[in-house]
């Protein structure tokens, strides 16, 4: 925890960095760790907006209290219930026995599911406000961004929204705190990546959070993960936008699954013949080696989606379907998709993934192509029409 950074006027950032889990979620790898941001605003009336993972330990409360100096806390606000952000509740508890609890209906079941039953709670989810003297909250339901009792809270004097998980980022604060103390640049792949898997199934839900703050004044966006937007509140809002409308950059992402190296050259071979087409944003993957979390970040980076599988016990291979699977699951939309494959004995992979084209009702660009044993040059040429019908659907609408 860093000494005193302030947000604004009695308002600070008291977060921490975890470099030491590898996993979030227990399922998303953390390769640059991920950081959990709280925020105190010491007023007439004190309020703690969130808290963070248990793992912070009693560091994060004795900073608390050093903030206080003495003072009760008086509010705990709570935009979101998941354990990353309610682990250090428990010891909130302990420390502020009369801490009032600030949530709404959905929060408090789950609150008591976690911690027990809890008298000294306030619903604001009928439009309640709190008043701390200087600053004054109010607090707007957000459902499913991205569990059923997501809210965010604005402060009304200095114009910050709390935002909980929206607009979130994997990735420590390494000194940096604010977007004008950082190069954005280092971020934007591990926010890409932390939208689309934990946050992108719910994008219909998003648009109507978002709409509910379109004529809101923001001057801050203060996330619980990643860093906080002062200096420019609309790039990180924008991006939102963008996202959850399902829209992309011009390129293509190439994912394979070959046992044996013949799937693989097919899709060298495709992304040559897209960069001699005029695509310049090319990312090739094999499905066995690239978590899937990076997999997903690319097809909602980009308009251009092509899966290639070799044939597997008459169906495709497994790790190809499994993303497939979690790609229906995320529900990303208006991608343009190209199919291929090989099989040495019998097909199986691109009947499979013809089936998933159909289920998930992205455009195929062009006929699928499945190729019988080790590709001849010959043989690579019938894919073509796949990477000169992909440049030009993605490239058309630039």
């Amino acid at each position: 925890m860093f000494d005193k950074v302030n947000v604004a006027e009695r308002i600070f950032w008291i977060g921490v960095n975890d470099r030491r889990r590898h996993l979030f979620e227990n399922i998303w790898p953390l390769p640059t760790g991920v950081s959990y941001n709280s925020y105190l605003i010491c007023d007439e009336k004190t309020a703690l907006i969130d808290t963070v993972d248990f793992t912070a330990g009693n560091s994060f409360v004795d900073g608390i209290e050093k903030y206080l100096a003495g003072r009760p806390l008086d509010y705990l606000v709570i935009n979101h219930m998941e354990l990353d952000h309610s682990g250090e509740i428990k010891e909130i508890l302990q420390r502020f026995p009369d801490v009032k609890i600030v949530g709404n209906a959905t929060t408090k079941r789950i609150f008591e599911a976690y911690f027990g039953i809890i008298e000294n709670f306030l619903d604001v989810g009928r439009g309640a406000t709190v008043d701390l003297g200087y600053h004054k909250l109010s607090f707007t339901l957000t459902p499913w961004v991205h569990w059923p009792e997501t809210m965010m809270t604005y402060d009304t004097t200095e114009k910050i929204l709390f935002s909980g998980d929206a607009f979130g980022c994997f990735g420590t604060l390494d000194g940096g705190i604010f977007d004008d103390e950082i190069n954005f640049d280092f971020y934007s792949d591990e926010m890409l990546r932390y939208y689309s898997n934990i946050v992108g199934k719910y994008s219909p839900m998003v648009q109507k959070a978002l709409a509910k703050f379109a004529d809101v004044e923001i001057k801050c966006v203060c996330s619980t993960h990643g860093p906080i937007w002062r200096d420019d509140p609309s790039k990180v809002i924008g991006l939102y936008d963008k996202w959850s409308k399902y829209e992309a950059d011009a390129g293509v992402v190439i994912i394979f699954a070959s046992m044996y190296g013949n799937t693989e050259k097919i899709a060298d071979y495709i992304g040559r013949k897209l960069a001699e087409n005029g695509v310049r944003n090319i990312r090739i993957h094999d499905v066995s080696k690239t978590h899937i979390s990076y997999l997903i970040r690319d097809i909602w980076k980009y308009k251009g989606v092509i899966l290639g599988s070799c044939a597997y016990n008459l169906e495709m291979f497994p790790l190809m379907e499994q993303l497939c699977r979690e790609l229906e699951h995320t529900g990303v939309q208006q991608r343009k998709l190209g199919i291929f494959g090989s099989y040495s004995w019998n097909g199986g992979g691109v009947k499979n993934l013809l089936k998933f084209a159909e289920r998930i009702g992205w455009e195929l660009v062009s006929d699928a192509v499945e190729l019988h044993g080790i590709p001849k040059y010959e043989d690579l040429t019938r894919c073509d029409g796949i990477s000169k019908s992909m440049a030009e659907k993605i490239l058309m609408t630039e």
